[in-house]
C-alpha cells in the first residue's frame, strides 16, 4: 500500500476523513494490518468484499480455522478478525434483556437479525418471556440442520421452566438467505405449540430469519395445533 497517494491509504484516510469515510475493504484492511509477499492488505481485503460477500462470508464464523482457510488469512490475522467480529456481535445485542419485548413479530425479528442473519449453520434458538413479553433469557437449543430429530420439545422447554418464562417465542435461521418455513419447519411448529398447550407455557411465535427478511408464524396466522 506504499504505492498508493497518503490520502488512499486505509489508516491515513481515516485519520483525514473519519472512519465513516472507509469501504468494508479499507475497514478490513486496516484489521488486516500486512499483506503477503504477493499480495497488499486491501487487495486481500478487496477480494473479500467483492460483490458484496464480506458479510455473508465473515458475519457467521466463530471458529479461528474457518478463518484461516481464506487465502493471505494467517493465524494472528484471523485472531484480530474474530475478535472484531466478535466485538461487533457483542454490540449488537448489548442491550439489556429485561429492556427487549417482544410486541410484535417485527421486535421479535429486530433482536434476532443481528446474530442470525449471517450465521452459516442452522442455530435454533428459545427465547423465554415474562408475563409482559420481555426477554428474560436467550438458549440456543440446536445447531446444524433442522429436523424434529433434533429438535425435541423437552430440550425447548426445559429452559423455560427452570427460568420460570410465562411464555416463549422460538426462532432459527436459513442460511440460504430465504426464510420461508418448510415442511418440516410447519410440523416441529405444530409439536411445539401442542407442547406448549400442555405445559402452560405457550408458544407465542416461530421465526425464521434470512437475509435480511423473516417470516413469522403469528404473522401468517400459522400457530395452529
Amino acid at each position: 500500500m506504499k504505492n498508493l497517494p497518503l490520502e488512499d491509504r486505509p489508516r491515513e484516510k481515516l485519520f483525514l476523513r473519519g472512519v465513516e469515510a472507509l469501504t468494508d475493504a479499507e475497514l478490513l484492511a486496516i484489521l488486516l494490518r500486512t499483506g503477503t509477499a504477493q499480495k497488499s492488505a486491501l487487495e486481500i481485503a478487496k477480494e473479500l468484499t467483492a460483490d458484496g460477500g464480506l458479510y455473508r462470508r465473515l458475519a457467521g464464523v466463530r471458529d479461528l480455522n474457518e478463518l484461516m482457510q481464506i487465502k493471505g488469512m494467517g493465524q494472528a490475522k484471523a485472531a484480530t478478525v474474530l475478535a472484531a467480529l466478535e466485538i461487533g456481535r457483542r454490540i449488537a445485542s448489548a442491550r439489556p434483556l429485561d429492556k427487549i419485548h417482544f410486541g410484535c413479530p417485527q421486535d421479535g425479528a429486530a433482536f434476532l437479525m443481528p446474530r442470525l442473519r449471517y450465521a452459516t449453520k442452522e442455530q435454533f434458538l428459545v427465547i423465554l418471556l415474562n408475563s409482559k413479553n420481555k426477554v428474560i433469557g436467550t438458549e440456543l437449543v440446536s445447531e446444524g440442520s433442522l429436523t424434529n430429530s433434533v429438535v425435541h420439545p423437552r430440550e425447548v422447554f426445559l429452559p423455560a421452566i427452570l427460568q420460570h418464562a410465562a411464555s416463549i417465542c422460538v426462532a432459527h435461521n436459513h442460511p440460504s438467505g430465504d426464510p420461508m418455513p418448510s415442511i418440516e419447519d410447519r410440523q416441529l411448529t405444530a409439536v411445539l405449540l401442542a407442547a406448549g398447550q400442555t405445559l402452560g407455557i405457550p408458544l407465542l411465535d416461530h421465526l425464521i430469519i434470512g437475509d435480511g427478511a423473516y417470516y413469522s408464524f403469528q404473522e401468517d396466522g400459522a400457530l395452529e395445533v
